[in-house]
């Protein structure tokens, strides 16, 4: 279904309202591209009003929260006017339930997407000025149910309502009694307990009064359809007409008809299905609730010149933490000092504990925490070596890595596969026609000769049997397994969506630095024209690359800073970034260049001269990422850097053939006799060079016209990429929140070897739902003639339960998908 829906984009440079800023074209390059948007543009806004950011995309292909977090990552945000919320519910127990309050809050006016999970997770987006969040508090409590926790508020406070670990771990028993979350498996079994008994003793108790089993099966239909009949009752008042209402009425024509012992085994395989469907589901809930119980509830603070034990929720930027040998680290920081080896398992899925160390200058470290190298950087949740360390708190507990993993996951369980959607469509169409049939079906003594009785027996009979139980669970079940599965081994995979796009790859576009290389490229060549020295060249580069973050600017920092003997003097400011070609700053009034050689001859930049051009020709047959340096009217040489493949790599990529993957494709903005080096190094085919980032752009939507295919990069220089891509997949997704909020699917380790897991984890995530879906549809196929020919209730309540239970336990096989080693 198409929506279009207006947004108020207040953007970071508020002086700059139009289209043209940078952060607004990011933003919008970043949502067109994307699957489901028809139309994208910016409305001015009008009388002093924020302009508009207006979307016009389909409902069933692209969320809300998706575009919200495109939107942020982009450097904007949506007004307050926009509200969010991601509660988990005490009271939703399967799918049938999760469907229920989904369709009764869709109905709310100022509701603009409400998704809800058969574990009781709910995401609602609503319009602020049109209902508030009291109203849709209130409606879930109309709809008997109860909310557990709050897990984020709306997205312009995207953190939330914060709540201790021990709130969170409250169990809740609402309607369950003294006997809490065990009260349906007891009363299944005491169900099974009586009509057992009952029909022992009218079997083989020959002088028994008459009433006593009678009285055993009256007894059974209480505690079997205990359950059953109260959301059968909350079913009726919302208007709807469900399988549990059609149970009841099934087992209340058996009494009819003097068949209690049928209606009680009826009942008794219904709620012992329910009860173990409910638990199978629980066993997925709690892998994915496990992530949240990693980190610790204290830390050891050092304050005040003593060391003091508080709770996480109280650490703020800045603190510094002591963390014990083989004690979980507390908050995300870096070391600022003693050295340990870190298992990153529980976050990223590394298999091998990681060397770390402390930072070598903690000032530059705390002035700019997001550069920081891996081999500092430690996350909460992870688990320190045998060596004591004290790490500087950079996030509070509440915005760690593991936090915002464990609320894109739990939101991840509410956004629908294509294949659920599928079948929620089918079955709104399939259960009217089986209503229908079966209500023909009363009528069938008048053309055959059978009794009232009869009929409505087997009237009843094809109601159970084509009860689409197996089909609402079939997906969700497999998609909820999948996606915790994916979060244990290190992979956030954000719905079932991408879950299932993944699966069905068969091309994969890469980017080069940071993802098939280190990313850490080294200075290997300096190259000073004549009369210009080497320290001469170095100086300016130093000077202009040190406001900059990006990989090669470091490089260049800290290389030429260990080839000159001499402080740098010179002073660079008005840093502007040419994005994709390279910088340009000011030094003494005097403009100063440093990028690519195509960059200058353009846009007013002074072109090279022929000396110039053949050094850097050179430095590219030799394979060098190249950076020439101008000052002002001077040319003074070019700098030659080398990136190195990453471990691995190349293993990673002959496992993704052995996946399937057909295409693979290399695509960088370095020279194409770079990426060819490179890709000849890591064993790839296909290298694309030269390419400016709306290049790649082109470049993944001219793949995309032909196959699916993904984008690998690192989420930040690569987002436009991504976007347009099937699916988004960033790397290093740890240590950066950009690459966490614009990828559909991130790889929280920095490293490759975990792609071939995710591809794998989704083809056979697919495959378990093609099978449920087979046997949920194949059932009902089988059932439905067995039972108009006659099949007993019990035993269609048999099979229908049987499957329902099949299909679920088939999707937690999922839970242990083992990682293949690369």
């Amino acid at each position: 279904m198409t929506k279009k829906l207006r947004l108020d984009i207040p953007v970071v440079l508020p002086s700059i309202s139009s289209s043209e800023d940078l952060l607004v074209r990011r933003l919008l390059n970043d949502i067109e591209g994307r699957d489901g948007v028809e139309k994208v543009h910016l409305e001015p806004g009008q009388d002093g009003e924020w302009p508009k950011l207006c979307i016009h995309y389909d409902s069933d292909k692209l969320s809300l929260v998706r575009i919200r977090e495109l939107v942020q990552a982009a450097g904007s945000r949506i007004t307050d006017r926009w509200g969010h919320f991601l509660l988990e519910l005490d009271g939703i127990k399967h799918a049938r339930k999760a469907q229920t309050v989904e369709a009764k809050l869709s109905e709310l006016s100022g509701v603009l997407e409400v998704q809800v999970s058969a574990t009781g997770q709910v995401h609602i987006d609503f319009d602020k000025s049109k209902i508030k969040e009291a109203d849709i508090l209130e409606a879930l409590k109309e709809l008997n149910v109860t909310p557990v926790r709050s897990k984020a508020a709306n997205p312009s406070a995207p953190k939330g309502h914060e709540h201790s670990k021990s709130e969170s771990d409250h169990k809740h028993d609402h309607g369950n009694g003294i006997l809490g979350e065990n009260a349906e498996m007891i009363f299944a079994i005491t169900c099974g307990a009586l009509l057992g008994l009952g029909v022992v003793i009218e079997k083989f108790v020959a002088n028994a009064p008459s009433w006593l089993p009678i009285s055993c099966f009256v007894l059974a239909y209480f505690f079997g359809g205990f359950f059953t009949l109260r959301e059968a009752i909350e079913n009726l008042k919302l208007k709807r007409f469900e399988i549990d209402t059609l149970m009841l009425v099934a087992a209340a024509g058996a009494a009819a008809l003097g068949s209690w012992a049928e209606g009680a085994l009826l009942l008794f395989l219904f709620s012992i299905g329910h009860a173990l469907e409910h638990y199978a589901m629980g066993r997925a809930k709690r892998a994915i609730e496990a992530l949240a119980e990693l980190a610790p509830d204290k830390a050891t603070v050092r304050r005040d010149g003593e060391a003091r034990e508080i709770p996480v929720e109280e650490l703020v930027v800045g603190d510094t933490v002591l963390i014990k040998p083989n004690e979980r680290i507390a908050a995300d920081g870096f070391i600022v000092r003693g050295n340990s080896a870190i298992n990153q398992a529980p976050v990223t899925g590394e298999s091998i504990p990681v060397d770390k160390r402390a930072v070598a200058d903690i000032d530059r470290a705390r002035a700019k925490p997001d550069i920081v190298g891996s081999e500092s950087k430690v996350f909460a949740g992870t688990i320190n070596g045998a060596s004591g360390i004290e790490i500087e708190v950079t996030k509070k507990s509440s915005d760690s890595a593991l936090a915002r993993v464990v609320k894109m996951v739990s939101e991840a369980e509410t956004l629908k596969s294509p294949t659920q959607r599928f079948t929620e469509k089918f079955e709104k169409v399939f259960v009217p026609a089986v209503l229908l049939l079966a209500f023909l079906l009363l009528f069938a003594w008048v053309v055959v000769d059978e009794s009232f009785r009869e009929s409505f027996y087997r009237s009843m009979a094809v109601l159970v049997a084509a009860s689409p139980c197996a089909l609402a669970i079939a997906t969700p079940s497999a998609v909820l397994s999948g996606i915790a599965r994916a979060a244990r081994g290190g992979v956030l995979i954000k719905g079932g969506a991408p879950l299932e796009e993944l699966g069905s790859l068969n091309a994969i576009a890469f980017d080069k630095t940071g993802t098939l290389t280190e990313g850490q490229p080294r200075i290997t060549d300096v190259v000073p024209l004549e009369g210009v020295t080497q320290e001469e060249l170095l100086e300016v580069a130093i000077a202009v690359e040190s406001l900059s973050d990006h990989p090669l600017a470091v490089a260049i920092v800290k290389d030429a800073g260990a080839r000159i003997t001499v402080p740098v003097r010179l002073n660079a400011v008005d840093l502007n970034n040419l994005i994709g070609r390279g910088v340009k700053a000011t030094i003494d009034s005097k403009p100063v260049w440093i990028g690519k050689a195509e960059m200058f001859g353009t846009e007013g930049i002074p072109s090279l001269s022929s000396q110039s051009k053949f050094i850097i020709d050179k430095l590219r047959e030799d394979g060098r990422t190249t950076m020439f340096v101008r000052f002002d009217d001077k040319e003074l040489g070019a700098i030659g850097l080398l990136d190195t493949p990453r471990p691995g790599a190349k293993e990673a990529l002959q496992e993704l053939r052995r996946l399937g993957i057909s295409r693979m494709i290399m695509i960088s903005g370095d020279h194409q006799k770079v990426a060819d080096a490179i890709a000849k190094e890591v064993g790839l085919d296909e290298a694309w060079g030269d390419l400016m980032p709306e290049d790649k752009v082109k470049a993944i939507r001219d793949l995309k016209k032909n196959t699916k295919v993904a984008m690998v990069g690192d989420g930040v220089n690569d987002a436009p990429a991504m976007a347009n891509s099937t699916v988004g997949i960033a790397m290093g997704a740890a240590g950066s929140d950009v690459a966490l909020e614009t990828a559909d699917v991130a790889l929280m380790a920095d490293d490759l070897k975990h792609l071939p897991f995710a591809v794998g984890l989704s083809r056979h995530t697919r495959s378990v739902i093609r099978q449920n879906v087979f046997v949920s549809l194949g059932i009902v196929a089988v059932l439905v003639p067995a039972t108009i020919m006659g099949l007993s209730i019990g035993a269609a309540v048999a099979v229908h339960e049987g499957s329902t239970l099949l299909v679920v336990f088939n999707a937690l096989r999922l839970l242990a998908y083992k990682k293949q080693q690369v």
